[in-house]
Order: C-alpha cells, then structure tokens, then sequence
C-alpha cells in the first residue's frame, strides 16, 4: 500500500510538473554568471531591472534534494519581504515547482526531501546575535548596501555547512556611493567614472581580514604567503554588474518598466538605470525651479481631484541660543484631473508650540474641509501624544497623522521625479522664493528641509494610490 502511494504520489508530482513546464534557468548573461560562479561570495547588481532577486532566488534550487540543505535569505526590514509583489511572493510560483510547502506564518518553504528555505530581517544591528550557534550552508542578501558592514561579516560566521554543500553567500546590489559596499566593490568599479569596469566583471579576488582591515589578494596562495599562516582562510569574491537590458524577459513582459526608470529623478535615474556607484546627492539634482511651471489661478472645483494640507511641525522661536532652528512647513498641494500636482500654498513659521498650534487651526479654518490635513508625527510616547492632541483639537476635519521614516532624500524621490518630469505647477505668490530656495538646496550639506518634508509627504499622500510602482524599482 505504501508503495503505491509513493507511486501515486511521484504520478501526481509528475503530471504537475508536466503542467508547470519545465524548471526556471538563468538568462544568458549576468544571470547565468551569477549561478555558475565558484566564488565563495558572489554579489550581483549595479542597476535595477536586472533581474537580481530571481537569480538569488533560484539559487537554493540547487539544493533542494539535499535533506539536510538549508539556505537564509535576508532582507533588512520584514515588510520588505512581505511587500506585494517582494520577495516572499515571488518565491511562492518559484519553489511550488519544486513541490516545497510553503509556511506563510514563519516565511520559510520546506522541500519534500526535508531542505529548508528560511526569509528574514536584520533590522537592528542587534539583530545579529539572534543566529548564534546556527550552520546556515547558503545565506542569501537582498540589497546588501541597507546592511551594515558588521552584520554582513558576522554572518560569516554563521556561514557553515554539515550536509556536504560547500557553505557560501550570495547576495544583491543597488549603487550606494556612502555604503560600506561601494569600498568592498572598489577594484571591480571604475573610481573616475563610477561605473563598473566590463573587463572585471565575474573575476574572483580573495581576501582575508585583519580586524577591520581587509587585505585583497589575486590568489589564495598569495594572501597565505602575504600573511605566513598556512590556515588562515581566504575567501573569494566576485562581482557581477547588471542592468535592465541584461533583462529580456522583464522588457518584454513589461514594456512600462523601462519608462518607469527614465522618469526617475537624476540621482535615483544615474544609480538605477546607469548603474553608476559615485553618484551623490548635491544642491540642485533634485529640484531646480525652471523644471515646474508657475500659474496664475487655481482650478476649478471640477478640474481639482483631491486636496491636502501637509505640515512638518517644529515649535522652536529665533532665540540667541538658537538663531537658526527648524521651521513648521505646511503646504497646500492639490491633484488635478489631468494629472498634474499644484502647490498652492505654503505656510512658513517660527514659534512656540502654542503659537503653533493657533496656526494650524487658523489655517485649516481657511482651507476649509474639502483639505485634509496630514500632520508629522515625532517618535516615541510623547510624539504620539502630541499627534493625538492636534487630531483632537481639528475634530470636524479630516485629520491623519504620519510618522516618518527613512533617508530624507529617499521619501523625496516620487516627488522629485514628477517634478523633474515637468508635472508639477506652483500657483504665484509672495511665498515662492523660499519654497524654491529651500528645494533647490535640498541634497548638500548646509540648509533646511522641513519644506522638503511638506512637500513629499503631501505629494505621496495625493498619490498613494498611484505609487505602486516604485516599490517594486530596485529589483
């Protein structure tokens, strides 16, 4: 009885495979570098559209009949994993023809023959500490540049393998001129132009570490003579740079995708599409107020789809201990039904938090209740305190408070990017100069950006709806 159902089992397992078509490979080309390659540590990107998530993802499919075979993959926030359309999802088609089981609840998928395929976070440095004692034989990085140099090494020491696969780290990239990786990536990227030089792509290079120096070497043998310790332990690296059109599959199946990351802002547009490691936030990359167009009139309540109110809050006066603290920044944003985003005002104030408080309901008292009011909301207890106060004192408006989180430059790019594409209008008025002043500033050094903050946060509030699409650029 039990042989046949293994045989009814196996009959199952074959016809289903049959249905499914025949297993996923690598495209020729970075991806099939990336699989073939015998570096002990393989990072592949430079670019997104490349397809660098799937061929991370393919890679445990080596494995999958080895039962004592478990391989890790890590992201750095969970939600990045669960993410429409993340890693978790792409994974599910991807393993099923494999016939894993999928546990939704742990984020891992089990093989018929007892391998394992785990998803996780590191969000904390800390974080690290919670894979002591485990042999992890594949681990896996998905945009390696968010983690910090210290996880990735010590999950080197969690790298270790007791069911004969030879232990091993594979892991993806997007450019970051201030990450730790764009020094590791050095020797393989070209340091005047900051793209990656073609003729170093794929080649492996070793090293070892001395503390937190790490010696690079062409050979194995020549860091063990470097070092005279026969069993120290270099490892090998390579680097393999991809772009959008290494991708055939994803532009034919896609044709958008490409236009999507043209429409990219200059910064996000040089990293993501060109591929180019130096690029670097500076004054003017993001706005530049020739790009917007400045009217005379607001539309008409028929042509104005959704309005909102976003403010940046600060409650500091000019005092001689501080002569140059944050400014409350609320704008006034509109989107209109062809599309286009209008700003059509902004409130710019320096004051004690009662005085604050007075402000911010004398003007939605002036916008009137069609404006929705978004309000920043600080970390921590009493942030949350403060936010539910104000939402109390504006009952009788629609009220959301938002907390922030990430690069300041980061939650501006959506904006940036409409803005750069010409899709923005600014409706003429007295405060003009400093909205452009302070947006033209925005990615140097010196400068506020609190009207920055205003501006993206009510830019993706009106088009929270339409902003799938940047959520899934990078991979």
């Amino acid at each position: 009885m039990n042989g046949n159902v293994a045989l009814a089992f196996a009959l199952r397992e074959k016809q289903r495979r049959d249905e499914l078509g025949p297993a996923p490979r690598p495209q020729i080309g970075p991806q099939s570098e990336f699989w073939n390659t015998k570096a002990n540590i393989a990072i592949y990107g430079g670019a997104a559209g490349a397809g660098k998530t799937f061929a991370l993802l393919l890679e445990p499919t080596k494995h999958t009949q080895n039962g004592g075979f478990s391989a890790v993959f890590f992201r750095r926030e969970t939600p990045q994993i669960r993410n429409p359309g993340g890693m978790w999802d792409e994974s599910l088609p991807l393993y099923r023809r494999f016939s894993a089981l999928p546990l939704s609840s742990v984020l891992e998928h089990k093989f018929p023959s007892g391998a394992r395929v785990k998803f996780s976070h590191m969000e904390r440095e800390d974080d690290r500490f919670s894979w002591d004692g485990a042999q992890v034989p594949l681990i896996c990085f998905d945009q390696l540049e968010h983690f910090t140099k210290i996880q990735f090494f010590y999950m080197l020491s969690r790298n270790r393998s007791a069911c004969g696969v030879r232990p091993y780290i594979r892991a993806t990239c997007n450019p970051d001129a201030d990450s730790w990786l764009a020094e590791f990536l050095a020797w393989w990227i070209d340091q005047e132009t900051g793209f990656p030089i073609a003729e170093r792509a794929g080649i492996l290079r070793w090293f070892i570490r001395d503390g937190d120096l790490i010696i690079w070497g062409d050979s194995r043998e020549e860091l063990i003579e470097k070092s005279g310790d026969a069993e120290c332990d270099p490892k090998s690296v390579t680097f393999i740079p991809g772009t959008v059109q290494d991708n055939r599959k994803l532009l034919d199946i896609d044709h958008g995708y490409l236009s999507n990351l043209k429409s990219l802002n200059r910064v996000e547009r040089a990293r993501l599409l060109g591929g180019n490691w130096k690029v670097r936030p500076s004054s003017g990359m993001y706005f530049n107020r020739s790009e917007c167009t400045v009217v005379d009139s607001l539309p008409s309540s028929y042509d104005t789809l959704k309005k909102v109110r976003r403010w940046d809050l600060a409650a500091t006066e000019v005092t001689e201990e501080s002569p140059n603290p944050d400014w409350t920044a609320g704008i006034l944003m509109m989107l209109q039904r062809n599309g286009r985003y209008l700003i059509a005002d902004l409130v710019h104030e320096r004051k004690r938090s009662n005085k604050i408080r007075e402000l911010v309901k004398r003007v939605a008292n002036n916008d009137g209740h069609s404006v929705k009011i978004c309000l920043s909301q600080d970390p921590g207890q009493a942030g949350k305190e403060q936010a539910e106060s104000y939402v109390s004192e504006l009952a009788g408006y629609t009220v959301k408070t938002v907390r922030e989180t990430g690069e300041k430059t980061v939650r501006a790019n959506p904006f940036s990017s409409q803005w750069q594409a010409g899709n923005v209008d600014v409706l003429r008025g007295v405060w003009n100069e400093a909205l452009f002043n302070e947006l033209e500033s925005f990615g140097g050094d010196t400068g506020h950006d609190d009207i920055v903050d205003a501006c993206s946060g009510a830019f993706l509030e009106l088009a929270t709806n339409n902003l799938s699409v940047w959520s899934n650029l990078g991979k």
